[in-house]
């Protein structure tokens, strides 16, 4: 399977300790202090928590993703909270839009799906839908967290309805992630499913070096915490 094929039916729910609304707090924030506009795309949305959380803020969110069943959640989710929200099928890695936005948001690890090689062509599709001076606002998971937290561990997590497991390693310039759910039907039996994940380590210097065509306003840890030791590196630009 693809990842995320059954993976976004549980995404958000098993990622409830991720402190969202705060995260969502600190780019709501963010955006209002830097002028951002109201047009916003966020790439790589995964099930729209935070173009959700924008939208009842006042934004209007376009929400990307590669994965269809992620698309599909998110808009069930949008849904049933009656928010407006349009979802569409983009590869972040190169893709095109009718539209320009003001903000181009990639949050919870988007480009650490991408090979290296890859990050100037993604940075150039960013570029390409935002308006002139328009924030590019983006985050990595550290190589420092990748190394040092994910690689050569297995991550589990039990619940009744769901059951998730992740065996971990490290490949030189990339984790590969195996990931096993167990779903709990209706007759009490679990069905399972399988998926492989990988995340690429990405250093501080090549991505400000595919960075061509933005300024970099700020480099800063997770919900603005010190860059140094931080699992979570924020990437703040303008198109120039």
């Amino acid at each position: 399977m693809q990842a995320y094929d059954t993976l976004a039916e549980w995404f958000e729910y098993l990622n409830d300790d991720c402190g969202y609304p705060k995260w969502s707090q600190y780019f709501l924030r963010g955006l209002r202090e830097l002028g951002a506009g109201e047009r916003g795309l966020e790439l790589g949305c995964g099930s729209g928590y935070f173009s959700r959380a924008l939208t009842r803020e006042g934004f209007r969110m376009t929400a990307g993703d590669l994965s269809q069943p992620m698309l599909s959640k998110g808009a069930r989710l949008a849904a049933e909270e009656g928010i407006n929200v349009e979802f569409l099928r983009l590869d972040a890695r190169r893709f095109s839009v009718r539209k320009k936005y003001d903000f181009v948001l990639a949050a919870n690890d988007v480009y650490n799906y991408l090979p290296p090689e890859a990050l100037a062509g993604a940075f150039r599709s960013a570029a390409n839908a935002l308006r002139k001076g328009g924030i590019f606002w983006f985050d990595v998971s550290s190589p420092c967290k990748l190394r040092g937290k994910v690689a050569d561990t297995v991550s589990v997590d039990d619940r009744d309805e769901v059951t998730y497991l992740a065996f971990n390693r490290l490949l030189e310039d990339h984790v590969e992630m195996e990931v096993s759910l167990f779903v709990r039907g209706e007759d009490g039996r679990y069905t399972r499913s399988d998926e492989t994940h990988v995340q690429y380590l990405h250093e501080k210097e090549a991505i400000e070096e595919a960075l061509a065509g933005f300024e970099v306003l700020r480099e800063e840890g997770h919900l603005g915490g010190p860059w140094e030791g931080s699992d979570r590196w924020n990437f703040i630009c303008r198109k120039v």
